[in-house]
């Protein structure tokens, strides 16, 4: 998520309080009673339903997918273009360098498999199942959180119902009877807020990072088996940018001779260092 979401976001909530104070009587929208039936009821089903550790996996997915950034179709494709040059030049064997520097383990991965002399059809099919598992894997996630959207609004229906008995129980007394109606009222109004302000966002959320990661994995995964069947870099770079939505395509991508000159320059700097080193052990 960027920052203007977290904004709008938080200026949603203001709007959404400011609308509960000009009710008046504020802290008639917090009961313990109330919220303690809907999170224990929706935290009990949860674990009847999953395994911790997948519950615990979950939240890690909503955390990073409104958190961490996955990087852009444009980012990636300049930097399959990079590495296709210093295929050209020095070969396959020259991306191990480049695999280690990257922060993408996808690409990471598949440097690696490349390296290790994997190509063709075997290599497409390595890929292309981390993907299909990735994408599952995901889509359990996300699940999750869309089963605890509908868990949340049941168990404030059943405080609800909790504070009618209750009413009914205290029918002679008035007293009792206004202490069991912010139950019957709150519990319903947590569960709604819980499905629709948290768990539905945070599936949409997780469902719309896998998308984009998706589509950076599917880029990355043509774009190296494309260098493994040595492919001319031009035309790598057209098939990669048909990936790239209209928006994204003018932005200026690397031409070729931007990127061998930066090449050129990497492996000059290289050399000087590697030569300056010698120097430096001949004088020692």
């Amino acid at each position: 998520m960027s920052r203007w979401n977290w904004i709008g976001a938080g200026l949603a909530l203001l709007a959404l309080a400011a609308a509960f104070a000009a009710g008046g009587h504020p802290g008639l929208y917090l009961n313990l009673a109330g919220f303690a039936i809907v999170a224990a009821g929706t935290a009990g089903a949860a674990l009847l339903s999953y395994p911790l550790g997948d519950l615990r996996a979950a939240w890690r997915v909503a955390r990073n997918a409104l958190t961490v950034e996955p990087p852009g179709g444009d980012a990636i494709v300049e930097t399959l273009m990079d590495l296709s040059v210093r295929s050209r030049r020095d070969g396959i064997l020259a991306l191990e360098a480049a695999g280690d520097q990257s922060t993408v383990s996808f690409l990471k991965r598949a440097l690696d498999l490349l390296v290790d002399g994997y190509r063709g059809a075997e290599l497409r099919e390595i890929l292309y199942t981390e993907m299909e598992y990735f994408r599952l894997r995901r889509t359990h996630h996300e699940r999750i959180f869309r089963h605890l959207a509908r868990l949340a609004p049941a168990f404030g229906v059943a405080g609800s119902v909790v504070g009618l008995i209750g009413m009914l129980g205290g029918i002679g007394d008035p007293e009792v009877i206004v202490r069991m109606i912010p139950i019957a009222l709150t519990s319903t109004l947590y569960g709604i807020l819980a499905a629709n302000f948290l768990f539905v966002p945070l599936a949409e959320c997780i469902h719309a990072k896998t998308r984009r990661e998706l589509l950076a994995q599917k880029l990355i995964s043509d774009g190296v088996l494309a260098i493994a069947s040595e492919h001319n870099t031009l035309r790598l770079q057209k098939k990669l940018e048909s990936f790239l939505t209209p928006a994204e395509r003018p932005r200026p991508v690397a031409s070729l001779e931007e990127l061998r000159e930066r090449y050129r320059r990497l492996r000059e700097q290289e050399e000087a260092r590697t030569q300056g080193r010698q120097e430096a052990e001949a004088q020692g």
